[in-house]
């Protein structure tokens, strides 16, 4: 498996929001982890991380869990931190990892001192809660827990172990 060459696809409300190249690492039936350049063109600042070119994601997703965890790395294997993504569990078919961005976010600082919930608004506007309740209670408590976890002496790591 690792090395194996997959494409990881993000959808948001209904649509292919990013298609990307990504190397496998490893795949434990419930876990697979990809390793992949940043995909996106330019600089993304967000005030509290940059990610740009050079940058390396190693990104994890469940079939079984509501987020994926994505380690952002420099070029150079300095650690910015964790940027999480709440979605649907990962569809693996075809050489592709399928998922589904609920809108909620989670960034965490390497030092771990930092850790800011991100999108509640466009999480609150997505009409989500009123289309599929269910799913909307899901990705809040996968937010809920991914905040829990990284305010822990482990940390996001030990969801990595």
């Amino acid at each position: 498996m690792s090395g194996q060459q997959l494409t990881v696809v993000l959808v948001k409300a209904g649509r292919v929001k990013i298609r990307y190249p990504a190397a496998a690492v490893a795949d434990d039936g419930d876990r697979i982890s990809v390793r992949a350049p940043w995909a996106a063109e330019g600089v993304r600042d967000f005030g509290f991380v940059r990610f740009e070119p050079g940058d390396v994601f190693v990104e994890h997703f469940w079939r079984t869990r509501w987020y994926a965890v994505k380690e952002v790395w420099t070029g150079d294997g300095v650690l910015k931190g964790w940027y999480c993504d709440v979605t649907r569990p990962a569809v693996i078919r075809s050489g592709e990892i399928f998922v589904e961005d609920l809108d909620l976010d989670l960034w965490v600082s390497a030092d771990g001192s930092r850790v800011l919930r991100l999108d509640e608004d466009e999480f609150a506007a997505s009409g989500l809660a009123a289309g599929d309740p269910e799913a909307a209670a899901q990705a809040v408590r996968a937010l809920d827990a991914l905040d829990d976890q990284a305010r822990t002496p482990a940390g996001l790591a030990a969801l990595l172990k």
